[in-house]
């Protein structure tokens, strides 16, 4: 191929390229209905501040995970939460991760979502499951509810007090008993308890045992004291016994007034006392709903698979806790805490307790998208209306068409016909990356376009420029020293070069420090100039050099003095 035809081609591959990115950038102008509705589809992804959105902080809480393994439960809750907002549609999530002193923290922006509500629950609904262990110790009550207990068993007191009184004074026993009496077992029958030995029914409750079986307490006789037990107060009346010493038997009625246990309160009032095992949801293989083993008749449930570093550690828990609870709680709720039976080897589990088959489903689904390896709190909401992320988009896009339009005429005033061509080059330069943001959508690449990135955007703009007058000075010199305009044209663009060169590498690799160590919309302004700074290399060294060597050279040569201001007089003098 001779050098006219390698020259026309690449003239071809030029025209070509502006035709399709001009189709991107600008669509329904080619009337072609199916081209223009493929090219709709194309759409600049926008960020939070210039569509507006989300913004939520959460705090993790590593209170339970070991200082060395906080920055990979970090990242864990990073991949979930990622994976949640991905499966709800939203477009371009950002998830980040922050670290200072001892917080960790996750920030979350979900641009486009307008409900600050719909986006809390999209983060809500990834559950936290933790299986925890029966702990020995029992849980404490606060001074509030211990003074709670106290009142609570005082009032009984002075109610067992006052029927104790009644029942003195000559009432029907009988029928204070199933009045008052808070033993079911007994309230139906007046009290009654039949004839009792010792240490039958009063087990361990050796002041009741000495009362009932006293010789001063007679048949017919009400004690005249309340009796008290850890049980609570109980008022006796003695109503006959037969037999004597050790085979001796009375027969009592009574009458039961039960107190709180602190104990049984915190329990009753805190739930069971339970201990991490360090066995969460990030140990998760996978979930399903299914069954129980009675088949279709059974309780839905949901099955649980662990990995293998999971398996190993339910292996160890149920080995050291064989007839004792493991509790499973879902985002922080027990769900269910069955009673070990046996050594599990095989990394399974279940949560069952009132599910239907959809809640099984739905909790199967909730967990495989991801189980959070540590719980989150959110500590901080913000919502950017989409009008203020208009007026954003509006006021950068005026604010780079005017910078646009200062640097068209600076080049043409200054450069003449060869700025022309610059300006010409640039706007391909704006179709080019108009382009890219658009076909990076439908990648895995996706660019965000963030009030950043459009600064990014203008700064490659100018360094675009920069590399076109690196070159027209260059070329300037060499008409000025005599050289003919294709020479001069050739030359110019290979001593520019160099100098273009390392400054958009030295531009590249700052902006790569940038995306390596930048947060959010640092990052994006990088990314923005990175890509800006080499389509601008190749607008500024390929496009232009074509456009001046093959379509504007040979008019160039007989206009010389509309080429570059400054290189008139030189060329003059030569001839």
């Amino acid at each position: 191929m001779n050098i006219k035809n390698k020259a026309r081609l690449r003239l071809v591959s030029i025209i070509l390229l502006i035709m399709v990115t001009v189709v991107i950038a600008y669509p329904g102008q080619t009337h072609l209905k199916w081209v223009d509705n493929a090219v709709n589809k194309l759409k600049i992804n926008l960020g939070l501040d210039l569509q507006g959105g989300v913004h939520l902080v959460y705090e993790a809480d590593m209170s339970n995970i070991k200082k060395e393994d906080a920055g990979k439960a970090l990242e864990g809750i990073q991949d979930v939460i990622e994976t949640r907002v991905n499966a709800y549609g939203v477009s371009e999530p950002v998830v980040q991760t922050s670290k200072t002193g001892n917080d960790y923290r996750l920030i979350v922006e979900l641009a486009g979502v307008k409900d600050i509500e719909e986006a809390k629950n999209m983060i809500k609904e990834t559950p936290f499951l933790e299986f925890k262990k029966e702990s020995d110790e029992v849980q404490q009550l606060s001074e509030e509810q211990r003074l709670q207990v106290e009142e609570l068993n005082k009032k009984t007191r002075e109610k067992a007090e006052a029927v104790l009184l009644k029942a003195k004074e000559g009432g029907n026993f009988d029928k204070l008993a199933r009045e008052y009496s808070m033993d079911s077992e007994t309230k139906e029958n007046g009290g009654d308890l039949g004839y009792i030995k010792k240490g039958t029914i009063f087990v361990n409750e050796v002041k009741l045992e000495e009362s009932v079986f006293s010789s001063n307490f007679s048949s017919g006789d009400i004690l005249p004291d309340l009796i008290e037990s850890s049980s609570g107060f109980h008022i006796l009346k003695k109503i006959n016994e037969k037999g004597d010493g050790e085979e001796k038997e009375v027969q009592i009625v009574h009458i039961v007034f039960y107190i709180i246990d602190p104990a049984d309160y915190a329990t009753m009032m805190l739930g069971p006392n339970f201990e991490s095992t360090g066995l969460t949801g990030q140990y998760l293989e996978g979930a399903q709903a299914t069954f129980g083993q009675g088949g279709g008749l059974s309780e839905p449930e949901v099955s649980l698979q662990f990995n293998d570093e999971g398996k190993n550690l339910f292996k160890s828990i149920t080995e050291e806790n064989i007839g004792k609870k493991i509790a499973i709680f879902l985002d922080g709720q027990l769900v269910t805490a069955p009673v070990v039976q046996a050594v599990i080897r095989d990394g399974r589990a279940s949560i069952s307790g009132n599910f239907t088959m959809d809640d099984a489903k739905e909790t199967a689904l909730r967990l495989n998208s991801g189980a959070l390896p540590v719980p989150i709190k959110l500590i901080h909401q913000k919502s950017v209306e989409a009008s203020l992320g208009k007026d954003s988009l509006e006021q950068s896009l005026k604010a780079g068409l005017l910078g646009l339009l200062a640097v068209a005429v600076f080049m043409i005033f200054y450069y003449r016909l060869v700025g022309l061509v610059a300006v010409l080059a640039l706007i391909i330069y704006a179709s080019l990356m108009v382009s890219i943001f658009k076909i990076s959508s439908i990648t895995p690449l996706a660019v965000t376009l963030t009030l950043s990135g459009i600064a990014g955007f203008i700064l490659s703009v100018g360094m675009a420029v920069d590399a076109n007058i690196l070159i027209f000075e260059r070329i300037k010199e060499e008409l000025q020293n005599g050289r003919d305009l294709k020479a001069s044209l050739n030359e110019g663009f290979r001593r520019a070069w160099p100098s273009i060169r390392d400054g958009n590498y030295s531009t590249i690799l700052t902006a790569l420090i940038l995306m390596s160590f930048g947060s959010g919309f640092i990052k994006g302004f990088a990314l923005t100039l990175i890509i800006g700074v080499i389509v601008s290399m190749f607008t500024a060294i390929v496009i232009t050099r074509i456009l001046l060597n093959i379509v504007f050279i040979e008019w160039f040569e007989k206009h010389k003095k509309f080429v570059i201001i400054g290189a008139e007089k030189k060329i003059k003098n030569k001839k």
